[in-house]
């Protein structure tokens, strides 16, 4: 599987370098936030990695709710129980971090898994800046520049059929509501595959330490964004 290096299975559980983790962000998903940075204080494991995990070891069903509930650091060892409508993933103290809800039929085909993965996680890599920052800008409010919180809360995906090959998301809208210094923002999508409508689904995601819209700051972090991905691709 294309994600086999982005985790390690000691024991037969599942855990995660900080390189995987970061690695993965970057190289697959085109996501530069500065949690997953490998050298971040407050790293953590990208949330879409976990998809692509119980993807890989579950296969796909015609309906998969995924909750975060806890964010995964690196070293923490995850277990997978067997195989079942809902599934707890837990690390070996029995904290829980994600919980996946599966109805329907369910498909293990390598090139499909691939092919989801691949498209949801470049989709889900592009959150920032090109939909979060309009968004926000106008509610007339961004995201701390310091210290930029945005936690991958849940995700559903909807397949209507899985005689599919090589589904692509295309986005169909984008909600944000603000509370304060907080926000929650709810994403739209929609799966095609050669060129018919095949499913559809959300993301949610939640925003913290929210402040007053400045342009110029917003413009200079979009700049150390964009200048981290160059530095990576220089690498």
């Amino acid at each position: 599987m294309i994600i086999d290096q982005y985790f390690s299975e000691p024991n037969g559980r599942i855990s995660f370098t900080r390189d995987q983790g970061s690695n993965f962000a970057k190289q697959m998903a085109n996501d530069f936030n500065p949690l997953h940075n490998a050298d971040a204080k407050r790293f953590c494991i990208p949330g879409d990695l976990l998809f692509a995990v119980i993807l890989a070891k579950y296969g796909i069903s015609q309906h998969m709710e995924f909750v975060f509930s806890g964010m995964v650091t690196a070293g923490v060892e995850l277990v997978l129980p067997e195989a079942s409508q809902e599934l707890h993933i837990n690390d070996t103290d029995g904290r829980e971090y994600l919980r996946v809800k599966r109805s329907g039929e369910t498909v293990r085909a390598e090139s499909l898994t691939q092919n989801l993965t691949q498209s949801y996680v470049e989709f889900s890599g592009q959150t920032f800046p090109h939909i979060l920052v309009p968004l926000l800008a106008e509610q007339h409010v961004m995201i701390s520049p310091d210290r930029p919180m945005v936690i991958y809360q849940s995700m559903t995906i909807d397949l209507d059929r899985l005689d599919i090959s090589n589904p692509l998301l295309q986005g169909d809208y984008n909600h944000l509501e603000i509370n304060g210094k907080r926000g929650s923002v709810e994403l739209a999508f929609h799966l095609e595959d050669d060129g018919e409508i095949v499913g559809r689904g959300k993301k949610h995601m939640l925003l913290s330490g929210l402040r007053p819209y400045n342009e110029d700051t917003v413009a200079s972090a979009i700049t150390i964004y964009n200048d981290s991905k160059k530095a990576f691709a220089a690498r």
